[in-house]
């Protein structure tokens, strides 16, 4: 099914409104000894963050204003969580997140930059869904 919507706003929205982004800009204080976590997320939030930048430099090209992410409500309950907890929600988003680009690759078929843009996220998106499955693999360091 065709969406109205243009695979490149699609792609800005729905990167931009992760929740692996809203960790990232709402800066979630975690315990001692999560740097690790930290750094992945931070690696992910970069990656999707350039894909948002230049997807929205794209639309603006075309005469289009790119869409501004919204984060939803429930994500605030979000503060409390220590960050390897929440290591299994962003690692389910992104797993759905590759589901909607797959989707998205079907309208963008007759578009070679959103394509290319599509096929980057996806291939950006698999390699942090396995370095954050690494990372939540591994035992919780025991506090000294």
């Amino acid at each position: 099914m065709l969406s109205t919507t243009p695979p490149l706003a699609r792609l800005v929205s729905l990167l931009g409104s992760s929740l692996a982004m809203y960790v990232s800009d709402a800066g979630i204080w975690s315990f001692p000894g999560a740097e690790e976590i930290k750094l992945a997320l931070a690696d992910l939030a970069d990656d999707h963050r350039s894909l948002v930048e230049r997807a929205g430099a794209a639309l603006e090209e075309r005469g289009m204003e790119p869409p501004r992410p919204v984060y939803p409500i429930q994500f605030t309950a979000t503060h409390d969580l220590d960050l390897r907890t929440l290591l299994p929600r962003i690692i389910a988003g992104l797993k759905s997140s590759l589901g909607e680009f797959d989707r998205m690759a079907a309208d963008a078929a007759t578009d070679p930059q959103a394509a290319e843009l599509l096929g980057e996220a996806a291939t950006s998106t698999r390699t942090h869904v396995d370095a954050l499955e690494q990372v939540l693999a591994r035992p919780r360091a025991v506090a000294g």
